[in-house]
């Protein structure tokens, strides 16, 4: 199925039966209240046109229109709103609109902010940029390139939208520092751009510098090496306007979703996939958005559209996963998981994944075993220094299987790789706590680790708990408030800080803690919450 198929068509005006305003309002916000979007867009566009005056509905028309996907409806809805009153997506989609039609100017026109807008035009330069690229003007694309201005959201993402011009131009060797610097910036894009910038120096005839681009890519370079030396590209090249738009709005999108200040960008990454259907990091990101939306049937299906082929395949089955085990669609996720490790040319990421899926069904033995050939493998490929998260994974494995010689060796290993990583300073260090092992050492790698990372509230949780441990309750109580303050949904931390309350005698604010650890806590931590709310803190129930 094509990407820009995979919305549901509109329905029928005919399916709108209903003319009464009221009745249409409550039907609209029911249907998205149940997850049906699409039915919802078409309610309030039908709502709209009975009630043309009112922009406070033809607003809510257009959201989610392009929440749903409806980008024609969408396109439509625009065109009868001000532009002072059209949200921030609804722009980006007729500035997309515009670029696929070559109308730069008309392009431009809806990124400046008027009225209620914000300023968008921040974006201009790179549009002018590809414009100027798109019509074989090297000079003035690199011009324009380099015009964009310091300290906005575009200028990280400079470096790579500089290479990816040179490369358009084939010029190899003034891309190549642009696209490393880039590469270094880029996070969870990292392999994206790789593949990327991979296909440009390709297409330009350097096949050395394109293999140079995948070096970093671990367990999956294997298949994009072979790609490379065969001549072909993987079809992840970036190469006129839409395609760069799409990329930034992607990298917008994953920006704020990491973030979590506000609700998740789901209409900016629909209209990242608008402007580039072909693009399945923004594909698979909406599929994410979308989940944790609670919209998992429409998850699914977006990750089911995206070709077999594409070279983010690996990072798709991730997302599959991802989606069916928190949803606990176990059988789902092995089926996916084992499918890939039992390739004949299955990868360390493969058995990464298979791991994943045996520790969400809690076989963790089989979980350890499974991270174990992930390990092996990457070791075979001359990835050793890269390992310490998978030895992080197999010894969270063992832990949990009670398997503490086990747990102390992958940790021992991984610390030997990465002696600075807080990740596994803390580990090492809680889980000596828990087994009551060398509490000296175990409080001086938590504090290491807290110094390394002072804003991750598990560390801090993990350092408020040492000194419970040790008997200093008022400078246990006061960090483990800390930890509460940075992460209040955190079940673990409102049980340590509530068990602490408790010791010291403070009943009261004791309980209170626990009853918000109970708002998200699960399985073992709730039940001995929930003994704790009924009977008190002791010896049978005390957290670990």
């Amino acid at each position: 199925m094509a990407l820009g198929a995979l919305a549901l068509a509109p329905a029928p005006a005919s399916a709108i039966v209903s003319t009464d305003p009221a009745r249409l309002y409550v039907e609209a916000r029911a249907a998205a209240m149940n997850g049906n979007h699409v039915r919802s867009a078409e309610l309030f566009a039908a709502l709209a046109d009975a009630q043309p005056d009112s922009a406070d509905i033809a607003r809510k028309a257009l959201s989610e229109a392009i929440g749903a996907g409806q980008m024609q409806l969408a396109l439509g809805l625009a065109a009868k709103l001000p532009p002072t009153k059209l949200p921030t997506e609804a722009r980006l989609l007729l500035a997309s609109d515009e670029l696929k039609r070559h109308r730069l100017d008309r392009a431009l026109a809806w990124l400046k902010g008027s009225g209620e807008n914000a300023d968008l035009s921040f974006l201009a330069p790179m549009l002018t940029a590809w414009d100027y690229a798109e019509r074989g003007d090297a000079d003035r694309a690199i011009a324009a390139i380099d015009q964009i201005p310091a300290n906005t959201l575009l200028s990280p993402l400079q470096p790579e939208q500089r290479a990816l011009i040179l490369l358009k131009f084939k010029r190899v060797a003034d891309a190549e520092p642009s696209a490393r610097r880039a590469i270094g910036t880029a996070g969870a894009r990292e392999i994206r751009l790789r593949l990327a910038f991979a296909d440009g120096f390709l297409a330009a005839g350097d096949r050395a510098r394109a293999l140079a681009m995948i070096d970093g890519m671990g367990s999956e370079a294997a298949g994009a090496r072979q790609r490379i030396a065969a001549g072909k590209t993987s079809g992840a090249g970036i190469d006129n306007a839409s395609e760069a738009l799409s990329e930034v709005l992607t990298a917008f999108g994953a920006d704020l979703a990491r973030l979590q200040r506000s609700a998740p960008p789901i209409g900016l990454v629909q209209v990242a996939r608008y402007a580039d259907p072909r693009n399945s990091g923004a594909t698979t990101l909406l599929a994410l958005l979308l989940e944790g939306d609670n919209r998992t049937a429409e998850a699914l299906a977006l990750l089911r559209s995206i070709p077999r082929d594409d070279p983010l395949t690996s990072q798709v089955q991730d997302a599959q996963v991802r989606v069916f085990s928190e949803n606990k669609m176990y059988n789902d996720a092995f089926a996916i998981a084992s499918a890939a490790a039992n390739r004949p040319n299955a990868t360390s990421g493969d058995y990464s994944r298979l791991g994943d899926v045996y520790q969400s069904m809690k076989r963790y033995n089989e979980a350890a075993d499974a991270y174990a050939r992930a390990i092996a493998l990457a070791n075979a490929q001359g990835l050793r220094p890269q390992t310490w998260p998978l030895l992080l994974l197999q010894a969270n494995s063992f832990e949990e299987a009670g398997r503490w010689p086990d747990t102390k060796q992958a940790l021992t290993q991984a610390l030997a790789l990465a002696p600075e990583q807080p990740l596994l300073l803390n580990f090492m260090g809680y889980s000596k706590l828990e087994h009551g092992e060398d509490l000296d050492a175990a409080e001086a790698m938590i504090r290491k680790a807290n110094a390394l990372a002072p804003d991750d509230a598990s560390i801090t949780d993990s350092l408020g708990w040492a000194l419970f441990k040790r008997g200093k309750m008022e400078d246990a109580i006061a960090t483990l408030q800390k930890a509460a303050e940075k992460d209040p949904d955190q079940a673990a931390i409102q049980e340590h800080l509530g068990d602490a309350l408790f010791k010291s005698g403070r009943r009261y604010e004791a309980r209170f803690a626990w009853n918000a650890a109970l708002i998200t806590a699960e399985d073992d931590v709730a039940g001995r919450v929930k003994a704790k709310l009924l009977n008190g803190l002791s010896s049978s129930n005390a957290a670990p």
